[in-house]
């Protein structure tokens, strides 16, 4: 027998069914109408993985985002959970949202919100990054993040502008 066919004929037939079954008050259920949806695939892509050699470490799920986005947190965790059920992998997990500025990322929905606190979610700004630094990877993010006045090429001795 098919359960989800049964469930459906259920939860159409007896609109409280699901409030019972969370033992919330059957007056909840007021308000509500029941459907079904098929959800259609979209295709994700992460803008990177950092997956461990080991198991002991987590998987970092990694997406840059530049242009304000409004719905970017919700493909974010369609793509993290996408990928945990494909995937199925059996270390831990963190989500690292790198934006360029504090005003490119949107607000993040109330569903992420209990993620974020939680620190599964990371948020970076490229804009807070220290101006002074060894590493030839930051000061190439920090040189495509800068406006052409800010550019500065040392030459001979002499900055120029």
């Amino acid at each position: 027998m098919r359960t989800d066919t049964l469930f459906y004929q259920l939860f159409q037939s007896f609109n409280t069914l699901l409030f019972e079954l969370i033992d919330h008050p059957i007056a909840e259920a007021e308000g509500y109408k029941f459907s079904s949806a098929e959800i259609k695939e979209k295709a994700f892509r992460f803008d990177g993985i950092f997956m461990p050699e080991t198991n002991d470490k987590p998987i970092f799920l990694v997406e840059v985002q530049f242009q304000p986005k409004e719905d970017f947190y919700s493909e974010f965790l369609a793509e993290i959970f996408l990928y945990l059920n494909q995937y199925r992998p059996t270390q831990d997990w963190q989500a690292v949202a790198i934006f360029a500025k504090h005003n490119s990322e949107p607000t993040p929905n109330k569903f992420c919100q209990e993620l974020i606190i939680s620190g599964r979610i990371t948020r970076i700004y490229l804009e807070d990054l220290r101006e002074e630094t060894n590493s030839l990877g930051i000061a190439i993010i920090q040189l495509i993040l800068a406006t052409e006045k800010k550019v500065v090429l040392k030459r001979k001795g002499r900055t120029r502008r």
